[in-house]
């Protein structure tokens, strides 16, 4: 489960929170860019940069809460918000009947977070580092959750491949029953971690420069203010929810003039906005040799998104009227089994290197062309 990289004061001027406060403008230039009716490639840029600030932001409340609240409910928050912004993307789109859209949006989610973020942060701490370790016992756990949660994306297309005729319904009934077991294997997934085997899981320390009996506690050297941190979250969450909202709106039409399919544009150009956050906090710590934590982030995330995002998408599908199965395209499942396969193979050994990092991205950025081409 992800974990916090929470920082010693309330709002530090660190490069990253100086460039989230003046990306931030983008905000109201998405708004004006709307009502004035612009150019919907225009609207759709410019929401995706507002988009990516409030992500930061969210991340780093969700963090900072955690601080406060303690290692459980902490871990319980950072196992809930680390992927918000994706969750409300996605429901943004699912609302708006783009169903396939946050199909290739949950593949897209999967691929960048267990090849672009580790294989980035590979290459950067391997390039300052000669060979990084990491706990592999924590990697292989999750990636035996992964591989679960794989085999529940793949089912329903290799049921459809394999029979002659499916109905619509079998399909839902399945996709529903999947769901619930994997909200089960969620909260199961936070039982061990959180309790029983939560000593797997303190990775983090080293990049928080704090001391270890302070950071089992959930003590700060500087404690931040509760209520000025869960304001932001507050405020970030209403923020993410009213910007994708744009820029679902904008979205089709936008990707269509630059020749992106539906397909592309869900798997690509969705995750790199939503994802942002987690991607730079990834290489941050890569840099200063905690693979740990990197680990946790990447791993972590993936997991969130399997068990706890896709389940909810399908629930909250039915229940709106814009049903949603886990009837993927045959590609997208495929890619999905092959980042997974080659995650659990590089991280059995708990060491990492610059060039499995190129592995990881060369990986994503060949599956990335090749949904590119496919005709969707």
């Amino acid at each position: 489960m992800p974990v916090s990289t929470a920082t010693q004061s309330n709002f530090p001027l660190t490069l990253t929170n100086l460039i989230s406060f003046g990306l931030l403008l983008f905000i109201p230039v998405a708004i004006w860019a709307e009502k004035a009716e612009m150019s919907p490639l225009i609207v759709f840029a410019v929401s995706a940069i507002a988009i990516v600030p409030l992500a930061m932001w969210l991340s780093t409340a969700t963090e900072e809460v955690a601080v406060i609240t303690g290692p459980n409910i902490g871990g319980l928050l950072n196992a809930v918000f680390g992927n918000a912004t994706e969750l409300i993307i996605a429901l943004v789109a699912l609302k708006a009947g783009l169903v396939d859209v946050v199909k290739a949006s949950i593949t897209g989610a999967l691929l960048a977070n267990l090849l672009l973020v580790m294989g980035l942060a590979m290459v950067v701490g391997g390039i300052k580092y000669k060979e990084q370790k990491f706990a592999s016992i924590v990697a292989r756990i999750n990636g035996s959750t992964m591989t679960l949660a794989v085999t529940a994306l793949v089912l329903p297309a290799l049921l459809i491949k394999t029979s002659t005729v499916v109905a619509p319904e079998t399909i839902t009934h399945l996709s529903l029953t999947v769901a619930v077991v994997l909200l089960v294997v969620y909260a199961l997934t936070l039982v061990f971690s959180l309790k029983t085997h939560s000593y797997l899981y303190d990775v983090g320390v080293k990049d928080l420069d704090i001391d270890p009996e302070a950071a089992a506690t959930g003590e700060h050297a500087e404690k931040p203010s509760l209520w000025l941190w869960a304001g932001v979250l507050v405020v970030a969450t209403l923020g993410v929810a009213f910007v994708s909202e744009i820029f679902v709106a904008a979205l089709e039409e936008a990707t269509a003039t630059l020749g992106f399919t539906g397909l592309f544009s869900g798997v690509i150009l969705v995750p790199l906005v939503g994802g942002a956050a987690e991607y730079l906090t990834a290489v941050r710590v890569a840099a200063k040799d905690n693979m740990d934590l990197v680990i946790s982030i990447s791993m972590g995330s993936s997991l969130l998104v399997a068990l706890l995002i896709v389940p909810t998408l399908v629930l909250v599908g039915q229940a709106i009227g814009q049903p949603m199965d886990l009837n993927f395209n045959l590609f997208e499942v495929v890619a999905i089994v092959i980042a997974v396969a080659l995650v659990n193979l590089i991280s059995l050994d708990g060491r990492s290197n610059w060039l499995e990092g190129v592995l990881l991205l060369a990986t994503f950025v060949i599956l990335g062309t090749a949904f590119y081409f496919h005709p969707a």
